[in-house]
């Protein structure tokens, strides 16, 4: 039950705020906006509202904003309907329109992080020597070490900060290092032989190969608290890492860096989800920014039926100074969404898989 509310939860609000950047720019350029929904399928609650239908539908994979003029049938209409038509508003007015909702994400993300640090302040790591992880079947396992551990010293000169720890042991040159630590109220003398071995990046590529012992720093942070400008800047900071580090993932994928097995759905993002909330607000509140961030810039993306394939489509209508043919937009939109439901099946299949092993 807490992965389906976490995944309601996270899901319903990204979703809500993506739609409501298209309402709000909708109507402030004068659009008529004829529903509004949470999620697809049947209806479970709907009200009427000011010539609007606002709906919360059956499953939340998804949502809408359906303006007036936006299909075919609805271009002949008289003098009066046309000035709350999307389709006759201008390209500037409808490229905005489309582009809310992905901007809306990104800002979104802005705003968590901001309401964040204000409240509890930007986190800081602390430069311990501590260590947080010991891999299994790495020279520091081989020779006792283990989590949490304090690294005191390494063949007799003392480590105060995790710069040192990594020094010490990269020049070593594969030779055995006598290690001073400390666990609980005892100090040990333990006797490590490093590998040389791979460093890698976030996305599995290798950086350099130096020698290593198999250890990973504590991940422990401090709270500093800072006044609002600050807790702004910090929050622009964060957003555009995930921002960057996104759509670096989108290209690592393309070149296959990243292999398409590690793509996951809607039921990794559940998992991920419940784990978070588990873990405590500050971690699902981070997990929903990552989201936010990567759903603004999925939909940013140049595929038909998704924001950033109509972003296309009006930027190719204000080069030629007509819209694209219909035929070719209905074309397009097949394609994509034939991409899109081909998609869906492979990060279902990936997602069933995780579970099944």
């Amino acid at each position: 039950m807490n992965t389906i509310a976490s995944f309601v939860l996270v899901l319903g609000v990204l979703i809500f705020v993506h739609e409501l950047g298209h309402f709000i720019f909708a109507k402030l350029f004068g659009v008529r906006v004829l529903k509004f929904s949470l999620g697809f399928g049947p209806k479970l609650l709907g009200r009427v509202v000011g010539g609007t239908e606002y709906v919360i539908s059956a499953f939340p994979l998804g949502g809408f904003v359906k303006m007036f003029g936006e299909n075919p049938d609805e271009q002949q209409i008289d003098e009066a309907d046309r000035r709350v038509s999307f389709s006759h508003k201008s390209v500037a007015a409808r490229f905005c329109i489309v582009l809310a909702g992905p901007l809306f994400n990104l800002l979104f993300a802005v705003v968590l992080f901001f309401g964040l640090f204000v409240a509890i302040g930007v986190p800081q790591p602390v430069d311990t020597t501590l260590v947080g992880k010991v891999n299994e079947d790495s020279p520091a396992f081989a020779a006792g070490l283990k989590a949490g551990d304090e690294i005191l010293g390494i063949d007799g000169s003392p480590t105060i900060h995790w710069e040192d720890v990594l020094n010490g042991v990269k020049r070593s040159e594969g030779r055995s290092l006598t290690m001073a630590v400390r666990r609980g109220q005892e100090e040990l003398t333990l006797s490590v032989v490093p590998q040389r071995d791979s460093v890698k990046n976030v996305f599995g590529e290798e950086v350099e190969q130096r020698y290593m012992i198999g250890i990973v720093k504590d991940d422990k942070v401090e709270y500093h608290r800072v006044g609002p400008v600050q807790a702004l800047v910090d929050a622009c900071r964060q957003t555009w890492m995930y921002v960057s580090l996104t759509a670096l993932g989108f290209i690592k994928i393309i070149q296959r860096v990243v292999p398409a097995s590690e793509l996951g759905g809607p039921i990794l993002i559940a998992q991920i989800a419940g784990e978070q909330m588990k873990a405590g607000w500050i971690n699902l509140v981070y997990f929903m920014g990552l989201l936010s961030v990567n759903l603004g810039i999925l939909n940013l993306l140049p595929i038909p039926v998704l924001d950033g394939g109509h972003l296309v489509f009006l930027s190719i209508e204000g080069v030629m100074r007509r819209p694209v043919h219909e035929r070719a937009q209905i074309i397009a939109q097949q394609v994509g969404i034939a991409l899109l439901g081909a998609l869906m099946i492979f990060v279902f299949y990936n997602d069933i898989i995780r579970i099944l092993q």
